[in-house]
């Protein structure tokens, strides 16, 4: 596990990569990491996420750069959602709609390495057109496959030099899950702790399934999520 700048942890990211970025609206979003991928320049990516970006900042400000070809993500559409559905409108993006608890499934299920599953969300709707069903037990399922990522990017309330992860409250969300399901994990964190600081009791993500970790302080976390929220 490597300790990095942010710009040195995302500065491999490929066009064409498809990116997790962890949050829920603005809570649990690595804004550090999304700024320090709009300066990378990595283009056609698709990124996956539970939102569609918030106001002006975050994710919103990655997809306002033109450089997302495609966005996965369970909610698309919220009152400040006005630069994916500026491009949405105009072409300039794809969309897949996934319901939120298949969006979590889909990425646990290739951080586990499970080749599919049925579930019985989305089946008889728009969501399920050109998918394969099956009834089992008397219920009607949707057969979904994993969904995994090029990168990830997480945040976290504290990292240890081992690069095991503990979250804060509801900001953790998606960031355990994405961990798993990405070839490379970087979690942008509080503060990096020596290892052994950590209870091994309250460890959430274990360091084995992070790569990189960028420090970037309690106040710049919280004054990046003010001013996406204002």
């Amino acid at each position: 596990m490597e300790v990095l700048d942010a710009d040195a942890a995302v500065a491999d990211v490929q066009d064409g990569a498809t990116v997790l970025i962890g949050g829920f609206g603005t809570a649990g979003m690595p804004f550090s990491l999304i700024d320090a991928l709009v300066r990378q320049a990595a283009g056609d990516l698709t990124v996956v996420s539970n939102n569609a970006g918030n106001g002006e900042t975050g994710l919103a400000a990655l997809l306002a750069t033109g450089r997302v070809r495609k966005m996965i993500c369970s909610y698309p559409r919220q009152p400040d959602s006005h630069v994916f559905d500026a491009l949405y409108r105009t072409g300039r993006i794809e969309l897949e709609v996934v319901p939120q608890g298949n969006l979590a499934e889909r990425m646990r299920a290739a951080g586990a390495g499970i080749g599919a599953f049925f579930t019985p969300t989305a089946y008889g709707t728009v969501l399920a057109e050109g998918k394969e069903t099956r009834s089992i037990g008397g219920r009607d399922y949707v057969l979904e496959y994993p969904l995994g990522g090029d990168v990830a990017l997480i945040s976290a309330r504290r990292a240890d030099t081992a690069g095991n992860l503990v979250f804060h409250r509801t900001a953790r969300n998606f960031g355990p899950v994405m961990a798993t399901a990405a070839t490379t994990t970087v979690a942008e964190v509080d503060e990096v702790v020596e290892a052994g600081e950590i209870d091994p009791e309250a460890v959430v993500t274990p360091g084995i399934f992070v790569d990189r970790v960028v420090a970037v302080g309690a106040e710049q976390r919280i004054a990046a999520r003010e001013g996406a929220v204002a």
